[in-house]
């Protein structure tokens, strides 16, 4: 399995003082750092454009920029966060009339693909897809909000995908977002998740390198 990798929300972060709230995350120890844009179509809430990757790349960010496009259409926005500068780029297969064509519109855009299922959507998209991606995000809350509770029948999903990529032989990243937190953080890596998406765990921490710092050694545990 690849090494874990957290990569806080910046959906919680403080917007006031976006740049020194990124730059605090990953001097703490982020890995990655997680855009998650809503269109107020696909889900209820507007939330952030390429303009705001964008401006985290000009401000100096270096980390991978992992955006997760809760949107409808999906093509019309791939290329214009490519450009700003995204490194992964996932998308909802509700969202796009064709699958395979937006997975290769994001590898042809310089970045790598990802396909987001939600918490009741089936595992069946990947019969056709696993080949084709470099990351699979499982949704363990129903998207639109930050804050909510973790699904708990999410992690027999979890189990399941695990099995589904070691058994293609590709290192394909299984990703969680949704009401992770430092109490199941372990449990959710037990289950076969190596990428972790935590908002408001994080940001609303005091101490940013302490909380992931905890992480970690649960992941570690993964219990």
């Amino acid at each position: 399995m690849l090494a874990p990798v957290i990569a806080p929300s910046i959906l919680s972060a403080n917007f006031a003082c976006l740049g020194a709230e990124v730059d605090a995350v990953l001097a703490a120890g982020a890995d990655w750092i997680h855009i998650d844009v809503m269109d107020n179509h696909y889900v209820p809430v507007l939330t952030i454009g390429p303009l705001v990757c964008k401006a985290l790349r000009k401000h100096g960010v270096t980390a991978p920029i992992d955006v997760h496009l809760m949107v409808d259409p999906v093509d019309r926005l791939v290329p214009e966060f490519a450009e700003a500068g995204a490194t992964w780029i996932s998308f909802h297969p509700e969202a796009s009339r064709h699958v395979d064509r937006t997975i290769r519109l994001i590898r042809e855009s310089g970045c790598r693909p990802g396909l987001v299922l939600n918490p009741a959507t089936p595992l069946s998209w990947l019969d056709h897809t696993l080949e084709q991606i470099d990351l699979l995000l499982l949704m363990s809350v129903n998207p639109g909000f930050a804050g909510q509770q973790f699904i708990a029948p999410v992690f027999g999903k979890l189990r399941e995908a695990r099995q589904r990529i070691d058994a293609s032989g590709r290192e394909l990243r299984l990703e969680i977002d949704g009401g992770v937190k430092l109490d199941n953080i372990g449990a959710i890596a037990g289950a076969g998740a190596d990428a972790f998406v935590a908002g408001s765990a994080i940001f609303g921490a005091k101490d940013y390198a302490a909380t992931i710092r905890a992480m970690r050694a649960a992941i570690a545990r993964k219990a």
